[in-house]
């Protein structure tokens, strides 16, 4: 903890306030104030929040703690994304919206967390960054209270912040969604503290597992604390360790298991305690685990996503023991054996069909990785010997040969975006879902960026498959659909599952230079109609090959209409459009319904040339 020279304060100064009015030092003047800078998405950033509530309880009347939020993603920027993490995370403090960064560089911050201790006269006390510093903070503040107490200078009663509306849904929330052998879904409902069972149709309640109350509790009236990760233990092992699912309990940094036939649930591994130390195995029940977030059978064993210490755990059910597989708990990106990689909050699991490989999401890095037994191989691919955080340029662990990591979308800790095309230029913006084809095919809940991605291992190739999603969390595949779940909006979604999109050629056209108008008809098939909901529905992308034959009009947009420029010579022109469908019905049943196409249209800019060039995506 860093005490510096006797300095005022800077005012915080943002975009606006949520969970109180516009405050300033006059306003805070005799209270003890704890600035927490922090953002949406950094994991311990979230264990600071649960850090400080005790703090905050026994000092209420004299610590008056403001979060200044302060985002990394463009996405956390957003003021409606801003509003869904504070309800999401139970802030019921004053935040403020530091969108510009404005009070961050004020306070010469450089890391999330940072926590800045303010005295009742206005003057910084200390500063800390990182987390597990509530023992020196609650000393600190203990200290401040008496000494101003006895100067006259604390003033209990300071501003309070109004509970945060709790929204008045079915799901809150929801983080993920595992098909169950029977045919129904179960979604860890995560603002609700819950598991929620639905039927089929996705709509239909049949059971909510968890009182939701937030707790650890075990047995039929069992609580949870934000369960995200869900995993189904094969059919044998689970008649043998007594449960069905296995919970990623991220709240309680606890594994839990739901015996599916009577709800009971019972832990597995982790005390409740968030863990310190860098190293973790042994017992299972022994060893503090540090935000378990998504959980995935694989090899024989099941795989723990622990985004809290940046590596990938091994669970065993049978001997009830835990141990570290992947990543040296730096924060980074390195590619290599396993243990000697580096990983960035992993963040989501998913095994390929033929149980080979581990496909994961490190969501820090907006990341696509795979882990696999050493040696074997997967196609196109490439090693990426990024270091991305020199505070850890000194941890050089031990590898031991089993498994290595490879790295097939994402650069760094500040490499991210919304690009399609090879995957080593593609970019993703912190995605929280992952899951397989059975075509091999990687589908990914590209979460800020709101979109579901496509990754082809044997092209290395990046495709859109959905936009215009509210935070997609998890997306699940078979049966020929699609089920996102789309967290910031409370439901799971079915799509139509698109077939891997294939290119068709069209015969070649003379087109004139300069203005040529392109018009892709689009009518859905009787019985549905276009869903624009999201104000769209439709999509067209259009470059050219060689790129100079196309001088106005590439790029993509929603109007199935455009206007190309297009100046004198030969070359071909690749034009993708999607469309979106409902049916014009509700009900068990209705679906949406997503139609694409793309065409190769090889053509000659020649005086004379046709001046419209007319394609047709079916809608059937």
């Amino acid at each position: 903890m860093v005490h510096g020279p006797r300095v005022r304060a800077p005012r915080p100064t943002g975009r606006r306030w949520l969970n109180s009015p516009e405050l300033s030092w006059p306003d805070l003047r005799g209270s003890v104030v704890l600035l927490d800078f922090w953002t949406s998405s950094c994991v311990n950033c979230l264990h600071v929040l649960e850090e400080l509530r005790p703090l905050q309880d026994r000092f209420a009347g004299v610590l008056v703690t403001v979060g200044v939020h302060s985002p990394k993603f463009p996405h956390e920027a957003a003021p409606g994304a801003l509003e869904a993490a504070v309800a999401r995370l139970g802030v019921d403090h004053p935040v403020l919206d530091d969108a510009d960064l404005t009070t961050w560089r004020a306070y010469a911050v450089r890391a999330w967390p940072t926590l800045v201790l303010v005295d009742p006269q206005g003057y910084v006390v200390a500063s800390v960054s990182g987390e597990g510093h509530a023992a020196e903070l609650e000393a600190l503040v203990a200290q401040l209270v008496e000494e101003h107490r006895q100067r006259g200078t604390l003033r209990p009663g300071g501003p309070t912040a109004p509970p945060a509306p709790l929204e008045r849904s079915a799901l809150r929330f929801p983080a993920r969604a595992l098909r169950l052998p029977g045919g129904t879904v179960l979604v860890a409902d995560a603002g609700h503290d819950q598991l929620v069972e639905l039927d089929a149709d996705l709509s239909t309640e049949v059971r909510r597992v968890g009182t939701g109350e937030r707790g650890l509790t075990d047995g039929p009236a069992a609580r949870f604390a934000g369960p995200q990760g869900l995993a189904l233990l094969p059919a044998g092992l689970a008649r043998e360790v007594g449960y069905d699912v296995v919970v990623a309990d991220t709240g309680n940094h606890a594994l839990r298991g739901v015996r599916l036939a009577d709800g009971d649930v019972r832990t597995v591994a982790g005390t409740g305690r968030p863990l310190r130390r860098r190293e973790g195995g042994g017992p299972a029940l022994a060893q503090d685990l540090s935000s378990p977030w998504d959980a995935a059978w694989f090899d024989g064993q099941l795989v723990v996503a622990m985004a809290g210490v940046h590596q990938l755990w091994a669970f065993d059910p049978e001997r009830g023991t835990v141990r570290v597989i992947a990543g040296t708990s730096a924060e980074g990106l390195r590619d290599g054996p396993a243990e000697a990689a580096w990983c960035a909050q992993p963040s989501a699991l998913a095994a390929g069909p033929a149980g080979d490989v581990l496909w994961f999401l490190d969501a820090e890095t907006s990341a696509l990785r795979s882990l696999r037994r050493a040696g074997s191989g997967d196609g196109p691919d490439r090693t990426v010997p990024v270091v991305t955080d020199h505070r850890f340029a000194n941890a050089d662990p031990v590898a031991r040969p089993g498994y290595e990591v490879r790295t097939h979308v994402g650069t760094g800790l500040f490499d991210f975006g919304f690009r399609d095309g090879p995957a080593g230029q593609a970019l993703l913006q912190h995605p929280l879902g992952v899951a397989v084809a059975p075509d091999g095919a990687v589908l990914v809940a590209d979460t800020f960026n709101g979109a579901l991605r496509c990754y082809d291992p044997a092209a290395g190739a990046v495709t859109t498959v959905l936009t215009d999603l509210a935070e997609p969390a998890d997306v699940l595949v078979g049966d020929g659909t699609l089920v996102t779940v789309e967290s910031a909006v409370h439901r799971l979604v079915r799509d139509v599952a698109p077939a891997r999109e294939r290119s068709s050629s069209a015969p070649a056209a003379d087109l004139r230079p300069g203005a040529v108008s392109l018009a892709v008809a689009f009518s859905p098939a009787p019985g549905r109609r276009l869903d624009d909901r999201a104000g769209g529905g439709t999509h067209l992308d259009v470059t050219s090959t060689p790129p100079e034959l196309l001088t106005a009009g590439s790029g993509a947009g929603h109007d199935l209409r455009r206007t190309l420029e297009l100046q004198a010579g030969a070359g071909v022109l690749h034009v993708v459009a999607r469309a979106a469908s409902c049916d014009a019905t509700s009900g068990p049943g209705a679906a949406c319904h997503l139609h694409r196409a793309a065409w190769d249209v090889p053509v000659r800019v020649v005086p004379g040339g046709a001046d419209r060039l007319s394609l047709e995506l079916p809608g059937a």
